[in-house]
């Protein structure tokens, strides 16, 4: 059984120094983009070698909708193809990166808030290893997720995630995996093939959302439902604005902002990334 020292064996080779790891949110669009090699994907793996190896990844997916909160804590987790209607070849693909008992405990322990429940049944699903696996091909990094309790408020999830702080001195990367918009009811399939092609209110959003994340107004992004008309259609459910909630939670007083792959597709969706580091 995994304790805590080993976790902290696991992460003891980590030299002591004034940064932290980065926290990203990537927008990881359709599953397609696990397979493909296209601007998206190219600048996952390139963002790989960029920042620092991690100890571990931590992700927040928007694929993992559960009630209370949950982190996976096998030592194997396993791929999971949690979608439908794609080339065979994408439901061929296993990304068998191993997992981490010690760090899902770790982080159990460092979460006051709510009871972090410890999963030993789900996995990896797309918003996970689609990207990842671009970021670190050879899947030798142990590669975690932690749910989203889809019967909280955005409030909730911003307070949680910034419990996670120390996980970034510790080496492990935190990803916020989903997207800034995301309607898929209407999304413009004539435009699929159309590179950036977005509707004007998609557009606006996009602009809107990153000038709050570029001036640290994280209050109006956990207000999200007050941003307007636009924002109702940016976000007509959650699910996948809520990882840029937990990025945004780990976002110290020192960090830069970046963006990438910042562009819409298919009208109604946004692949807008955000970076948070250490200058």
């Amino acid at each position: 059984m995994s304790t805590l020292g080993s976790f902290n064996k696991f992460t003891q080779s980590l030299p002591e120094q004034g940064k932290s790891m980065p926290v990203l949110f990537i927008g990881h669009g359709s599953p397609m983009n696990g397979i493909e090699d296209n601007e998206n994907s190219r600048y996952w793996a390139q963002l790989g070698k960029e920042i620092p190896e991690p100890q571990a990844v931590l992700c927040i997916s928007a694929h993992w909708l559960t009630k209370g909160t949950h982190i996976t804590a096998m030592p194997q987790p396993k791929t999971i193809h949690d979608f439908g209607g794609f080339p065979e070849a994408l439901y061929q693909v296993q990304y068998p990166a191993p997992g981490s008992p010690a760090l899902a405990q770790e982080t159990v322990n460092l979460v006051q808030q709510t009871q972090v429940g410890l999963d030993h049944d789900w996995g990896l699903d797309h918003g996970t290893w689609t990207v990842v696996r671009h970021m670190y091909p050879q899947a030798n990094i142990p590669v975690l997720q932690l749910s989203i309790d889809y019967h909280k408020p955005a409030s909730y999830h911003y307070a949680l995630a910034q419990e996670l702080q120390a996980l970034r001195k510790k080496g492990v990367l935190l990803i916020g995996s989903g997207n800034m918009v995301h309607n898929l009811r209407l999304l413009a399939w004539d435009k699929l093939e159309e590179a950036h092609y977005g509707y004007d209110w998609a557009q606006e959003m996009n602009d809107l959302f990153k000038k709050h994340i570029a001036g640290k107004n994280h209050q109006a992004l956990i207000d999200y439902q007050r941003l307007g008309e636009a924002a109702k259609l940016a976000i007509p459910t959650p699910d996948h604005y809520y990882p840029l909630l937990y990025t945004l939670a780990l976002q110290g007083d020192k960090d830069e902002v970046a963006f990438f792959n910042d562009h819409c597709q298919a009208g109604s969706l946004t692949m807008t990334s955000v970076k948070i580091f250490n200058s």
